[in-house]
């Protein structure tokens, strides 16, 4: 029963993505829902970017075994992403009337510069998609039993089939949906198990000194990797497709900034929940399984009724359709508007969304390839994919927008500079975070190339900046 009735919604799914197909009738309508998204939806969507793997797997296992430190990075710096991409990032984007995030690096900087950013946007994307390919995973086969990769490959199906079909809107209206079903299904589950563990008290008396720790130690090494954690999301996810496409599907202005703040305050309620039922589940039954990934989905399994067990999985599948959804679209779109037209500027617009519907198809297996072959740390998937458009697009980005002199050479340094940087310290095994590196040689990048560029035009005004 609780098998078919997982398999049912899943299915539904699709059915929204076959309704939602009837609205998209170019690629502005399948990108960006045609920029008609109310408060409500784009709060939703917006919301929906990560609450996913991380936050309902990975972050829980992190936290159950070393408390709120453990788990800056997400929910934490996702909560401090959206609240500055509405104070600095929405707005000024917005005006641009654009419909990737590319595109602004070719209006700022030039061709040059949209076309390096593409090519860093898009890989950046894989790592992300592959944690939440194996978070559905793991959900469905303690579930049903079946082999983790067949579970993978089939969600992974049904997931680019609703993508295809209805794009932005698909996830729009699917995303507002499944977070009804996720704040119920959390919120029951947390209140049954607050009255099961005997409340605060109780908690605080089982748990180690210092679990609810939020500054680090005092020392050089642990407060490089207290910023480190904070920055991984909460700078590196700024510059990325995915929570751009879904701020500036909002239908005004104003309404993209309030979704982000919305959805940033969402992020700093609704996903404590899976941190307290992740803690109260291993403080209840310390006979689950040692891999703590999977601590939530056993706990319901093994001690929840019916009822609870549909709406708990309901909840999760939701969760990582949405975030994978919205992971896939992003890279396909700018691979379309920012690579394919950069080279054949002359296409058309039904030529332009066939393309991207073909890019879904193909990240999508790339990605399939990715979480059956790679380690499962769902995690670490996510950090890795952060960190990489944290040293390459950040700055340029940031720069762009708030500091005059930044130009086309400056940018293609920072770009290159701060990813060569972060490779090489990886090689090394740095003890400080290779991020840390990567983003400050980003910033050096940024400036000398810039400076340089800018001290040659004076001394030659026949140069051409790039600008």
């Amino acid at each position: 029963m609780l098998l078919f009735l997982i398999a049912l919604y899943l299915l539904s799914n699709v059915a929204v993505g076959a309704w939602a197909a009837r609205r998209v009738t170019n690629s502005q309508d399948f990108v960006l829902a045609g920029r008609r998204l109310p408060l409500f939806l784009a709060a939703s969507v917006t919301f929906a970017t990560w609450f996913g793997s991380e936050t309902i797997m990975g972050a829980p296992a992190m936290f159950v075994e070393g408390g709120f430190l453990a788990v800056i990075e997400e929910p934490f710096g996702s909560a401090l992403c959206l609240f500055l991409v509405g104070a600095f990032f929405a707005r000024p984007l917005y005006r641009l009337n654009i419909t990737t995030f590319s595109d602004y690096f070719r209006v700022r900087f030039g061709r040059s510069a949209e076309l390096l950013s593409a090519l860093m946007v898009i890989p950046s994307y894989f790592s992300w998609i592959a944690a939440q390919l194996v978070a559905i995973g793991i959900v469905l086969s303690v579930v049903t039993d079946v082999p983790r990769e067949y579970c993978i490959v089939a969600s992974a199906t049904i997931v680019m089939i609703y993508t295809l079909l209805g794009g932005m809107w698909s996830i729009s209206v699917t995303d507002f949906f499944h977070n009804l079903i996720i704040i119920l299904a959390l919120a029951v589950l947390a209140i049954m198990l607050w009255n099961d563990v005997g409340g605060w008290t109780t908690i605080q008396q089982r748990t180690p000194t210092n679990f609810f720790r939020f500054i680090p130690n005092p020392t050089r090494k642990d407060w490089l990797a207290y910023i480190a954690a904070w920055i991984t999301i909460g700078l590196g996810s700024i510059p990325q497709q995915d929570v751009f496409q879904r701020v500036m599907a909002a239908k005004t202005e104003t309404i993209s900034v309030r979704a982000s703040y919305l959805a940033s305050a969402m992020y700093l309620t609704v996903a404590m929940l899976p941190l307290f039922i992740a803690l109260s589940a291993k403080l209840l039954h310390p006979d689950l399984p040692q891999d703590n990934q999977l601590i939530i989905p056993n706990m319901v399994i093994r001690h929840g009724n019916l009822f609870l067990q549909v709406l708990f999985f309901g909840a999760v599948t939701s969760a990582i359709l949405s975030v994978s959804s919205g992971a896939i679209l992003a890279p396909a779109t700018v691979f379309g508007e920012n690579i394919v037209r950069f080279f054949r500027p002359e296409i058309n617009d039904q030529a332009l969304l066939k393309t991207i519907r073909w890019a879904v198809v193909a990240i999508t297996i790339i990605c399939v390839l990715m979480s059956t072959t790679r380690d499962t740390n769902i995690f670490d998937l996510v950090g890795e994919s952060s960190a990489f458009s944290l040293v390459s697009l950040f700055i340029p980005l940031a720069a762009g927008i708030y500091w005059k002199p930044a130009n086309l050479i400056g940018c293609l340094c920072s770009m290159t500079v701060g990813f060569s940087v972060w490779l090489f310290c990886i090689w090394l095994n740095t003890e400080t975070s290779p991020m840390l590196w990567g983003l400050l040689a980003s910033a050096i990048g940024m400036a000398a190339g810039s400076l340089v560029n800018s001290s040659r035009q004076l001394n030659d005004p026949a140069t051409d900046g790039g600008n």
